[in-house]
């Protein structure tokens, strides 16, 4: 999808400092189609691109929305976006990837955590018009911090569980055991992530799907040693020295490889890997994909071999 300019043409505080923008295309057509549990990247300004899940009507061709917490710990986006920008803005909107599909299943077990509620408001959308059946644990800090609590919990599939009310999420009550059919759908901040992991320790891998809006680990440099990359279909080979990402490596070459993140969560920088060992340190690859050794993050993973080769 190539890029294009949109319109805030609202904002709306949806909760204790999350507030939604409501997008319009500048051009005045229809945004392309898109699936429930996709993020879009958000050029808020030059150098400064983020992503954020799609979470208004599938059937409005008119209007997309993300929405956004201000998070003091955030690399800006978030801030920037709730102190700087206003209705009437123009920015700009790029690749919309979907690393959260909804997989075929007989029982959906849905947990959100504070905005990681975003990408089930289009996953329910979907799942009533399927007739599937689906519960959503949904937790957050305080009530006044959830955003869209008060209209999911009157649909009586949902139970609203706030931290100051009720303590910690009972995720092993509400998984339940593993079933055949049954797959858990997890968004939200990463002690959630674990712990939600480490319930469903010993299931099939595709019967947990987990969206991550950060990476897992803050990466640790100080063992790092140099390799060489290998470009396959030019013979080019560049050294990746300590601390260097190999996507910064290639731009010696003038390479670019297309990224957004820079932490190993967002998908963009994915590459085929042909040859050698990765040390992946990304947060988006599943340990099958990992096992597989057929792909890699250039934005943050390295090599256990002395040369990667890659489809280039």
């Amino acid at each position: 999808m190539n890029a294009f300019d949109v319109r805030i043409a609202e904002i709306v505080d949806e909760a204790q400092d999350v507030r939604s923008l409501l997008l319009e295309r500048v051009d005045g057509a229809d945004f392309p189609a898109w699936q429930p549990g996709a993020h879009v990247d958000l050029a808020i300004r030059p150098g400064l691109i983020r992503q954020y899940s799609l979470c208004g009507d599938l059937a409005n061709a008119k209007s997309w929305r993300v929405t956004i917490l201000r998070d003091p710990k955030s690399r800006g986006g978030s801030i920037a976006i709730h102190d700087d920008l206003k209705a009437g803005d123009i920015v700009r909107l790029g690749e919309v990837r979907n690393n959260f599909p909804l997989v075929d299943a007989v029982d959906y077990r849905l947990i959100a955590g504070g905005v990681g509620i975003t990408p089930f408001l289009p996953i329910i959308e979907q799942l009533n018009a399927s007739g599937k059946p689906w519960h959503l644990l949904y937790g957050g800090r305080t009530r006044a911090s959830m955003a869209f609590a008060d209209a999911l919990e009157s649909g009586g599939n949902v139970t609203v569980r706030p931290e100051d009310v009720y303590g910690l999420l009972d995720l092993a009550g509400f998984i339940g055991a593993y079933q055949p059919g049954k797959v858990v759908y997890c968004c939200g901040p990463e002690p959630l992530l674990k712990a939600v992991e480490a319930t469903c320790a010993g299931w099939p891998e595709e019967a947990l799907q987990i969206e991550r809006f950060r990476a897992g680990e803050e990466i640790n440099h100080s063992g790092d040693t140099s390799f060489e990359v290998e470009l396959k279909h030019s013979g080019q080979v560049v050294t990746v020295a300590p601390g260097q990402s190999i996507a910064d490596a290639l731009e010696e070459l003038n390479v670019h490889i297309p990224r957004s993140c820079n932490e190993g969560t967002c998908g963009t920088c994915i590459t085929r890997l042909l040859e050698g060992t990765p040390d992946h340190r990304d947060s988006f690859l599943r340990p099958k994909q990992r096992d597989e050794g057929k792909r890699i993050m250039a934005c943050c993973s390295r090599a256990l071999s002395p040369r990667l080769v890659l489809d280039l």
